[in-house]
């Protein structure tokens, strides 16, 4: 077999302009799952029966089921609810920050739950709020402890964040199987797209050795 990347080098530019969508999906999902992973392990962690009911059902609703699954329950079938027409790039980010939110909360709920219990017993009997022994205390030592599980939910995400594809958003694998549509071939596209993921698999894991390594030190 004679591979034709020359073939495909003037629709290089196209592919790579996926790479923002890409990152878009990733770095946006992750922040806002990371946010409502902290809510719901804090109801987890909590003295609230019915919110720690709450955020095991939730949990377990979505990591029970495909993220393929729930991309496509968002953008085809949601519709049908709401009767609002939900864009690709919403449903990709609604559905993601979803799936992610549930991952997050069980890393940050084990990172919590490492920290030492009496300082939490310490801040409470010195009469600091709930809130803010979280905030100020326990947390911070939680998502130190639990920085290298974080890193690799990110590189889930990123990996995962291919899926939306399927409804049409215009991703590096999107826009690689375009390519392979116009150019009738396929190898040599979708190996450019998988290379693009490997470098910024590598570049985020890098990162964060090196932020790893700051906090560490700290």
């Amino acid at each position: 077999m004679i591979l034709q990347f020359e073939r495909i080098l003037p629709s290089i530019p196209y592919i790579l302009e996926g790479v923002q969508v890409t990152l878009f999906y990733t770095v946006t999902s992750l922040t806002l799952g990371f946010f409502l992973g902290i809510i719901l392990a804090m109801m987890k962690v909590g003295s609230f029966k019915i919110l720690q009911l709450f955020a095991q059902f939730y949990t377990s609703i979505f990591r029970g089921t495909p993220l393929l699954l729930q991309l496509t329950l968002i953008y085809f079938a949601s519709p049908e609810i709401t009767g609002y027409k939900i864009s690709a790039w919403e449903a990709g980010v609604l559905a993601f920050s979803l799936n992610s939110g549930a991952y997050v909360s069980e890393i940050i709920r084990g990172g919590i739950l490492a920290v030492d219990r009496g300082q939490t017993e310490a801040a409470l009997s010195l009469g600091v709020s709930y809130f803010s022994m979280m905030k100020d205390i326990i947390l911070p030592q939680a998502i130190k402890n639990i920085l290298p599980a974080l890193v690799n939910e990110a590189v889930n995400l990123l990996k995962e964040s291919a899926m939306v594809s399927v409804i049409g958003g215009t991703d590096i694998l999107k826009r690689a199987n375009v390519v392979a549509s116009e150019k009738y071939i396929y190898f040599e596209p979708l190996i450019v797209a998988g290379a693009l993921y490997y470098v910024l698999v590598m570049i985020l894991s890098s990162l964060a050795k090196i932020l790893e390594r700051k906090m560490a030190r700290s």
